[in-house]
């Protein structure tokens, strides 16, 4: 498979006629497949924030594609970068992805002696931003290959989303099961529903469901009775930042999942590709936890579930100890402990 493969479920896509930035909205999924239209960085920003598009690598994605559209504008190039940086403050996907825009815009401007031609700037951040997605996708379709193989047959539990509709177009976690059941392995999958987003229930089993993969949903609740009962031959997710240390962030309930696995003694896979890693971080305690609004767990889909006036937390990532970790698959390969030496290893390819 190839990064252009129509296969590919993408979340974004630019229109070259229109100069337009395209998001599917991932809030109206399943129910609509509904695209929005972005001509400037204030709205790109807005859309990362609510969740519009989202998935670590993806928010990596459509920010870069947010600094070329304020260059498009003729915008403040640094308040751009600094207004889309500050979004979501957990996956690392995000500030690789804006460094690399930063150090082109840096680099245009010695190589005019201040301030470049608006056009060509333009056109060179452009160009950066496709690169950054041709190159998630062709990274997840390297990770996919080396994980495959460690996936045994049976069912196979993922958590959130970390599929096309969180990368540039192929998925991390849910791209390792892509593969494995291209290759003919007998596996299916367990999704949890994932709260208070529901990403997996509303996006997980849309996208292995179109992908012909076996999908059954469960809710987060009954993952330790089916591992209990031997139902769960293993567990892969994604990742929204990796510490040196291996300890993982990712969506909130991983860290749970991890823990009933290590009980049953279930492997427990994460997959990410190196741009999720922040070897400058010795461990996940200095990992940023990003607390969203109360009423994203009080309601659902605009109807109050719990009681008025009842308070609620918000926590969106937890993290998961890297003792916990069977193994993390990279595009770079597949790190084993001691991670602070494979990924190490790994970052420096």
């Amino acid at each position: 498979m190839r990064y252009d493969d129509p296969a590919l479920l993408s979340p974004l896509r630019w229109d070259a006629a229109t100069a337009e930035l395209l998001l599917i909205d991932q809030l109206r999924l399943p129910q609509e497949e509904i695209w929005h239209r972005y001509r400037d960085h204030q709205r790109v920003a807005e859309a990362i924030r609510t969740m519009v598009v989202r998935g670590a690598p993806a928010i990596g994605i459509a920010a870069a594609f947010g600094v070329a559209l304020a260059a498009r504008q003729g915008e403040d190039l640094d308040a751009a970068l600094a207004t889309l940086g500050a979004t979501r403050p957990t996956a690392v996907n995000l500030f690789w992805a804006l460094g690399r825009m930063r150090r082109r815009i840096e680099a245009a401007r010695a190589a005019a002696g201040g301030q470049p031609d608006p056009g060509a700037l333009f056109v060179a951040l452009l160009a950066e931003a496709e690169t950054i997605r041709r190159e998630d996708i062709e990274m997840c379709l390297r990770m996919s290959e080396f994980g495959a193989p460690l996936l045994p047959d049976g069912n196979i539990l993922t958590h959130c989303n970390a599929g096309g509709l969180a990368t540039g177009g192929y998925g991390t976690a849910v791209g390792v099961i892509r593969t494995a059941h291209r290759q003919g392995r007998r596996i299916a999958v367990f999704a949890d529903e994932t709260r208070p987003y529901l990403q997996g229930a509303r996006l997980t089993a849309w996208e292995l469901q179109r992908a012909g993969v076996p999908v059954t949903l469960i809710t987060d609740s009954m993952a330790g009775h089916l591992m209990a009962r031997r139902e769960v031959a293993a567990v892969i997710v994604g990742a929204d930042r990796i510490a040196r240390s291996g300890d993982v962030a990712n969506k909130i309930g991983t860290y749970s999942l991890a823990v009933l696995a290590h009980a049953h003694s279930i492997p427990f896979f994460v997959a990410a590709p190196r741009s999720t890693l922040d070897l400058s971080l010795p461990d996940g305690s200095l990992i940023p936890i990003e607390e969203r609004s109360a009423a994203e767990v009080t309601s659902m889909a605009g109807i109050a579930i719990a009681p008025a006036g009842v308070p609620a937390r918000h926590p969106a990532f937890d993290i998961t100890p890297a003792r916990l970790i069977t193994a993390i698959i990279t595009d770079g390969g597949v790190a084993h402990p001691p991670y602070d030496l494979s990924l190490s290893e790994i970052a420096a390819l």
